[in-house]
């Protein structure tokens, strides 16, 4: 059979190597498969299928470490899945029995208890038989937390798959953004990262789990994974499968490209996820490990789950060269790869002769993302026609939320220069006059948002929308310019402090406009609040002035992001779930929790939040790249990884804000009205929902509003200085001299 593309040449910056219990797993997880029914009379695999794939050499491989006992559980943890999978196929997949799917997968949770109290139900397939018995010879050895973090990652991989059934369903195809997110659930690599916690004897501690820095050595291993994986099995999927759920078939489809232009442009995005990945591992995670207060050992346990990442990576491309399930017949011999004479060896064992020949081929995307010359003249820019099919109302109390504004930031001392920053130095140079804020105009955004709040809601809305501007722009101009990391940190760290869970606090004394400005919006937002509604609207602050330490990192390393980093953060920059969170405050309980966590609501806030992001990149790429020399745009940032020019990131950009939309259309059309059946959910809980669709509706159009209706992007608007005391500050203007005035990169809308 013709492959439909020839195989890139692969980023592989580690050489692969072998467990010594290799040929003793083999035998071990042949029986096992056997005596959980896996293999004959299973009617999806017979010893043929088994000994081809070979999964005993995909962990030898992934764990070369690991202890023979300890890479026999493995071993048959991946023979579970991989049959599972096969399993979901032959009985849902090609039938396209969602129904079945879901009682099916309904039942799988019961065979995973957290904390085990007593025996599981009685399996009734095989399947069932292989994950009771896992589960079983598995969780001893593990903590509560991490028992509950894979059964999460078992349980994402397993429910997922109703996802990739309802595409095959419907012919949907998901966008790029849409897919990496559900490929890390249904793909399971974060599972795999659970057992490289497993196997390496290294878990990770509980306190750090959930943080940036290990949630993105996490993500950016799943995505490797997967996408290598899409890679290697398009043909399989696609051409025999009848699958859509494919990085390369995404690719092709969104990018309106040929297969082989596609599977490049795959083969890009996994470069750059693994450079996220050594970026992260180097220079956040020591960070990290020192802002915690790790002990030794707990450091070390860090140290160890990295390098089984790294060996997993390296591993699992070697046996995707070797496995019968992939297309791998012309993996040595790709457009980019050395003569036969200076390729060097090719048998097992010999990856590491590939290693200088693909450092070759990805270094000039490595130098690109750091070699971006900032306050480029860009010029105004034509943007494109944006769809946003909704619409909204201005609130009647706009006018007077504008001039209440004013006077509220002036008392909160955001109009006048900041004091000198503890430790001495000169005082940083003020960050807005009142001319400015009233061009922002932040009282016409929260008008689109909120059109039917009380003038008090209305002016709640616009005093966070100013706070969190102000605060992106504070940062950049503070502590950018000196490079004061620490200092930086110290002034996150303390804002928490302005943000009390317990009625009644004593907060300390505000020291800046920053931290007045926090301390009178918290009081008046959380007051009414519930308690335990109040540490989840924290989170969201929290996200939000943590980015801007993202921020300030990037600056100083002049990085320009990867492109999944970028959206993801994009979101905690933009303040996007903290002025969601303003409409759900009214929600009470008539919703359960937990149904704010299911994918189609947290797929519906994150495709709205992603199009608001991208809208703000779109209007203001003039304004970061010609006057702030800015490195967080989307289209700088599709300019720096397809290598093009702007005009064309200009419109994938556009095409990207467009499918999210679509997305989001999809998921309030078909999937939220699923969700109100598969919950049972009442009438009170389906109007609150349906009704928070309308605000996000709203959100997205008061968003548009602004941006097309504010002076924040103006040229003019640019080129003017800011006023101190009612003077505008001396000092060069015109064309090239954009630095001496040092405007703050960033933006929240």
């Amino acid at each position: 059979m013709t492959q439909p593309f020839v195989l890139p040449e692969f980023y592989e910056p580690y050489p692969a190597r072998l467990n010594p219990h290799l040929e003793a797993v083999r035998d071990h997880s042949k029986a096992w498969a056997r005596e959980m029914e896996m293999i004959e009379g299973s009617g999806i695999w017979d010893e043929r299928d088994f000994d081809a794939h070979d999964y005993a050499l995909l962990c030898a491989y992934t764990h070369p470490d690991a202890a023979a006992a300890e890479l026999a559980t493995v071993t048959d943890w991946y023979v579970w899945v991989f049959f599972f999978d096969d399993h979901f196929l032959e009985s849902f997949k090609r039938g396209q029995d969602m129904a079945g799917a879901k009682t099916y997968l309904d039942r799988l949770p019961a065979f995973m208890p957290v904390d085990p109290a007593g025996p599981p139900p009685e399996p009734v397939n095989a399947v069932e038989k292989g994950l009771a018995d896992l589960w079983r010879r598995t969780v001893p050895a593990m903590s509560r937390d991490w028992r509950r973090r894979f059964a999460e990652y078992t349980q994402h991989l397993l429910e997922e798959s109703l996802w990739e059934l309802a595409n095959i369903s419907t012919g949907h195809i998901a966008n790029p953004v849409e897919y990496i997110e559900m490929r890390r659930k249904v793909g399971g690599a974060p599972w795999s990262a659970g057992l490289v916690e497993y196997a390496a004897g290294a878990e990770i501690p509980a306190a750090v789990a959930a943080t940036r820095p290990l949630r993105v050595l996490k993500d950016t291993f799943s995505d490797a994974v997967h996408l290598r994986n899409d890679l290697f099995s398009y043909q399989r999927e696609i051409e025999e499968e009848g699958e859509l759920s494919n990085g390369v078939l995404v690719f092709e489809t969104f990018l309106g490209c040929t297969t082989q232009q596609a599977a490049d442009a795959v083969n890009d995005l996994l470069t750059s996820r693994l450079h996220q990945f050594e970026h992260t591992a180097l220079t956040e995670v020591p960070v990290l490990c020192a802002e915690h207060g790790l002990s030794p050992a707990a450091c070390a346990d860090i140290a160890a789950y990295v390098k089984g990442l790294q060996d997993w990576q390296s591993g699992g491309h070697e046996w995707h060269l070797r496995s019968s399930r992939y297309m791998n017949a012309a993996a040595d011999r790709t457009p980019h790869a050395l003569p036969p004479v200076l390729g060097g060896p090719t048998g097992l064992g010999t990856s590491a002769a590939r290693i200088a020949t693909s450092l070759a081929a990805t270094l000039p995307a490595r130098v690109r993302r750091h070699t971006h010359v900032p306050f480029r003249t860009v010029g105004k820019v034509q943007l494109p026609e944006v769809y946003l099919p909704y619409t909204t109302r201005l609130s009647p109390h706009l006018s007077g939320s504008r001039e209440r504004i004013v006077g509220w930031a002036r008392r909160m001392g955001m109009l006048e220069q900041p004091p000198e920053l503890p430790g001495g130095g000169a005082a940083p140079p003020v960050i807005w006059d009142e001319h400015k804020l009233r061009a922002f105009d932040f009282a016409l955004c929260s008008a689109g948002i909120h059109p039917d709040a009380t003038p008090e809601g209305l002016d709640l809305t616009t005093g966070w929308l100013t706070w969190g501007t102000y605060g992106d722009d504070y940062y950049p101009v503070v502590f950018g310019r000196s490079r004061d990391t620490v200092g930086a940190r110290a002034c996150t760290d303390r804002l928490a402090a302005f943000m009390p869970v317990e009625s009644g606090a004593r907060l300390p004394e505000p020291r800046n406009a920053l931290e007045r400005g926090l301390a009178d919006l918290w009081r008046r937002t959380a007051a009414p609040m519930t308690p335990a509604a109040r540490p989840t609207f924290r989170r969201t602050v929290e996200d939000m002035t943590g980015s801007w330490l993202w921020e300030l990192d990037n600056h100083g390393a002049n990085r320009v992001p990867d492109p999944v980093d970028y959206i993801e953060m994009r979101r905690r920059t933009f303040g996007a779930d903290l002025t969601m969170s303003l409409s759900r405050l009214g929600h009470g309980r008539t919703v359960p929790p937990e149904i704010y966590r299911t994918r189609p609501v947290q797929a519906m806030e994150n495709a709205a939040a992603d199009y608001a992001g991208l809208l703000n990149d779109l209007f203001s790429y003039q304004k970061e790249i010609q006057f702030e020399g800015e490195v967080h745009n989307a289209v700088l940032v599709v300019e720096n990884f397809f290598d093009c020019g702007t005009r064309q990131a200009l419109e994938i950009v556009n095409d990207l804000m467009t499918s999210r939309m679509r997305e989001f259309e999809h998921l309030l059309a078909v999937e939220l009205p699923a969700l109100f059946d598969e919950f049972g959910l009442d009438a009170a809980a389906r109007a609150t929902l349906t009704g928070y669709a309308e605000e996000l509706k709203h959100w997205l159009a008061g968003i548009l509003i602004w941006h097309e209706g504010c002076r924040r992007y103006d040229e003019a608007e640019l080129r003017r200085p800011v006023a101190a005391h009612g003077r505008r500050l001396g000092g060069p203007t015109g064309l090239g001299t954009a630095a001496t005035r040092l405007r703050p990169p960033g933006v929240t809308a």
